[in-house]
């Protein structure tokens, strides 16, 4: 009868142990695409999770390169990620996958339309709430597209809340 008594107590310590609760997350970034030619990226992130799920909203600009006839590029993408609830040895690897808007130029010609991406990425522990991320994507542009397919790597500081 004794254990009927404990067991309450027991669960309510260690309760908080199993449970994650949501929370959210900003990143800034720089890096490069690769196709056509070799360009800066900027851009920011927001996201929010629960346990091993989250949503980000992200914007990115890359720069024209009339030279190389490399468009810029903007995009603004929703997407979804899967990462494990804690970090091991200060990593934390996830997956991610998503859909938004694009905006191509080159010189007077302008795509905009639908655009997908996947890639994924690790977030490494720095101090406190502060981590670094790298990440890599690869973008499927729809419609006419002058670079229907990107690929794009960048280095954030990311600030969890």
């Amino acid at each position: 009868m004794l254990h009927l008594r404990i067991a309450p107590v027991v669960l309510a310590l260690l309760g908080p142990c199993f449970v994650t609760s949501a929370y959210a997350d900003a990143t800034v970034f720089l890096g490069a695409t690769t196709i056509p030619s070799n360009r800066q990226l900027r851009g920011a992130a927001i996201g929010a999770g629960f346990l091993v799920v989250g949503a980000e909203f992200e914007y990115a600009t890359v720069s024209e390169e009339t030279a190389d006839d490399a468009p810029a590029l903007r995009t603004g993408m929703a997407n979804v990620y899967v990462q494990p609830p804690l970090a091991l040895a200060g990593v934390r690897p996830y997956a991610t996958i998503g859909v938004g808007v694009y905006r191509e130029q080159l010189g007077d010609l302008t795509t905009t339309n639908v655009g997908f991406n996947s890639g994924g990425g690790i977030k490494v522990s720095l101090l406190g709430p502060l981590s670094a991320r790298l990440d890599y994507r690869v973008f499927k542009l729809r419609g006419a597209a002058i670079a229907p397919l990107i690929h794009r790597y960048y280095v954030g500081l990311n600030l969890g809340f």
